[in-house]
């Protein structure tokens, strides 16, 4: 049944969507849908500090805890396989002159010491004089020494448990003397060792530069004995120490040295080397 129109009645109204065609509806939807999807877009990328702009995505954190990363003064690790690992001396070598090193025997200290050679296997041994009937009693280092007498005289025996001394020479400050105490140094197993150490120790009482040539040794009472020749420049001293076990803590040590200047009284070295005796 057909629907009468009257005369003059404006045309009824059609819905503006039932006039456009579904393909058109469509393609608007699809156009808002992707305008909704770059803007999105544009706002999870745009990067919150403008510093960042241009800047390559930041990976995602680690699962691994902070605790257990390494520092970051920390070097990345090798691939490849870790070396086989050297065995290094870290003992320090003495130095000769020097105190003992520490890792090192007193002997080996001594063997590195340049101002004292190698005790030649062979060496001259000397004929030694009856020894002096009047001595010197020294308790603390048990040891008896020849009283050398005039122009030797005793004299204030510290930082030693005796002394006897020459005068001194106008313009010369070295003096010959002769000292005794126990031994300064560790004492060894055998007697020349402990003689050898305490030879080196005496250096400390005559000039630096000081230099030795070996002229005596020899075996005595309960001990050893060494004659040697020291050398530091244009000038010389002669010297000998005689180590004695007293049986005491520590063996005694005589010791006796003469400066060039006074080499008049160099026999006197013999003396006393031929007449240090132990006590008791």
């Amino acid at each position: 049944m057909k629907t009468k129109i009257r005369p003059g009645s404006p045309p009824p109204k059609r819905s503006r969507i039932g006039d456009l065609r579904m393909g058109v509806v469509y393609r608007g939807l699809a156009v808002v849908a992707v305008v909704a999807v770059a803007a999105v877009t544009v706002v999870l990328v745009r990067p919150s500090d403008p510093d960042e702009a241009g800047q390559r995505p930041i990976a995602a954190p680690s699962a691994v805890p902070a605790s257990s990363a390494p520092p970051a003064s920390t070097p990345p690790a090798s691939l490849d396989p870790a070396p086989t690992p050297v065995a290094v001396d870290s003992t320090p070598t003495p130095k000769p002159g020097s105190s003992l090193a520490p890792g090192y025997t007193a002997m080996e200290a001594l063997y590195a010491d340049d101002r004292l050679p190698r005790l030649p296997a062979k060496i001259r041994r000397l004929k030694l004089p009856a020894p002096a009937k009047r001595l010197l009693k020294d308790k603390r280092a048990g040891l008896a020494l020849p009283d050398l007498g005039r122009p030797w005289k005793t004299y204030g025996a510290a930082p030693f448990t005796s002394k006897q001394v020459l005068p001194k020479l106008r313009g010369d400050s070295r003096r010959g003397m002769l000292v005794s105490c126990p031994v300064p140094i560790k004492p060894q197993k055998f007697p020349r060792d402990t003689a050898l150490l305490a030879a080196r120790w005496t250096l400390n009482h005559h000039p630096e530069g000081a230099k030795v040539r070996w002229l005596a040794s020899q075996p005595v009472k309960r001990g050893w004995m060494l004659v040697y020749q020291v050398s530091y420049g244009k000038r010389s001293s002669r010297a000998a120490v005689v180590v004695a076990d007293s049986g005491m803590a520590k063996p005694g040590l005589a010791f006796v040295t003469v400066p060039d200047s006074q080499r008049k009284r160099w026999r006197d070295i013999t003396r006393v080397v031929s007449g240090v005796r132990v006590l008791g």
